[in-house]
């Protein structure tokens, strides 16, 4: 399929919540293809609590056509992973009960080498849920616990797991933990739906930095990991033949003159051509410009611009790369930006009401 024809047919989003907030579980929203505004079609209520993140599989006819999967995190304290038919894409259809992880406050979750893994915060741990052939999960999960802490004690009294990516040769899989400031790399080689990720290293970036999220560079070369403690972006150099994380350079999220008393940046974007990275500023309640270099081994702050809201939770680029989305979790809301293609500057377009929003999704 060619690639424009892809991205029209990407004309869903999915927008996750905390419906301990008074979020109304997964929101399902048209998108319009001429100016990327979202339409609310259909909303999930509890039938998940807390599905905070959110991933999913596209149908056998590609992007946009029935018969994908949603799977979202039950961020709790028990926490859980659910499935969610999209046979019909307005109104995903719960598969089940939410499963058991076997962690704590799950932040994150992607799918790897067979399974449904998630980052559990609360107890600083990876688990790796098998999917069966229907797309529906394993009710046995395995559980990996990270060890360690970092300096700011009220954070990093110990490991918290954050985030978990697949590196883009599908050989690795990297979990950022805040907690530990680390970032704990997993073989994927071998894995498969009964055998699970194990990890083989844990790479050290600055103390006290907390590390949340993280993207890659579409050349692959090249890993970027937002800081929630100190409001910066670390440039990595990523090798898939060996699974090595190399850290390079930091730059900050914030422009000098910036005055507010705390900042807790959370999701990052970057651009299909390599050209641009945005990171959300909760606390500053903006999205950071940021501009890679050719090589992409080094980033420049370029700008600010508001987020459209408060405290953005999650931002995510459409796969067109025209519009911008900002999941603002305390005003309620996802906020739309028509991307400047030369600039890399996103311009407010739009917003959706969406209590308590927390990520988004398309497809």
């Amino acid at each position: 399929m060619p690639a424009e024809a892809a991205e029209h047919r990407a004309d869903r989003a999915y927008i996750g919540s905390f419906t301990s907030a008074g979020g109304r579980g997964v929101t399902t929203a048209s998108i319009d293809w001429a100016d990327g505004a979202l339409t609310e079609l259909h909303h999930t209520d509890t039938a998940v609590p807390d599905p905070s993140y959110l991933a999913l599989t596209e149908g056998p006819g590609g992007p946009g056509t029935p018969g994908g999967r949603l799977y979202a995190v039950s961020e709790r304290d028990t926490g859980g992973a659910a499935a969610f038919s999209l046979d019909d894409r307005d109104r995903p259809t719960l598969l089940g009960e939410p499963t058991p992880v076997g962690g704590g406050g799950p932040t994150h979750l992607t799918l790897a080498a067979g399974h449904l893994v998630t980052a559990n915060y609360g107890t600083g741990s990876v688990s790796a849920l098998p999917v069966r052939a229907d797309g529906t999960l394993g009710s046995r999960a395995s559980v990996h616990v990270h060890t360690g802490s970092g300096p700011e004690t009220a954070r990093q009294e110990g490991p918290h797991a954050h985030a978990v990516v697949p590196d883009p040769s599908g050989r690795w899989l990297l979990a950022v933990d805040l907690g530990t400031d680390s970032v704990w790399i997993y073989d994927l080689r071998d894995a498969c739906p009964d055998t699970e990720p194990l990890p083989q290293s844990e790479v050290q970036l600055r103390p006290g930095t907390g590390p949340r999220h993280l993207a890659f560079h579409p050349g692959g070369g090249h890993a970027y990991i937002v800081n929630e403690l100190e409001s910066s972006v670390t440039v990595c150099r990523w090798d898939p033949a060996t699974g090595t994380l190399e850290r390079l350079t930091e730059t900050p999220t914030l422009p000098g003159n910036a005055t507010q008393e705390r900042n807790y940046p959370s999701g990052l974007a970057v651009s299909a051509d390599g050209r641009f990275l945005w990171a959300a500023n909760r606390g500053h309640d903006s999205i950071a410009v940021l501009a890679l270099s050719a090589a992409g081994d080094t980033m420049e702050l370029t700008g600010t611009v508001p987020c459209g809201g408060h405290w953005p939770r999650d931002l995510a680029l459409h796969p067109s790369g025209r519009w911008l989305y900002a999941a603002n979790e305390r005003s309620g809301d996802v906020t739309w930006f028509a991307i400047d293609q030369a600039s890399g500057t996103p311009h407010r377009a739009g917003c959706l009401g969406a209590p308590a929003a927390s990520c988004v999704v398309f497809g």
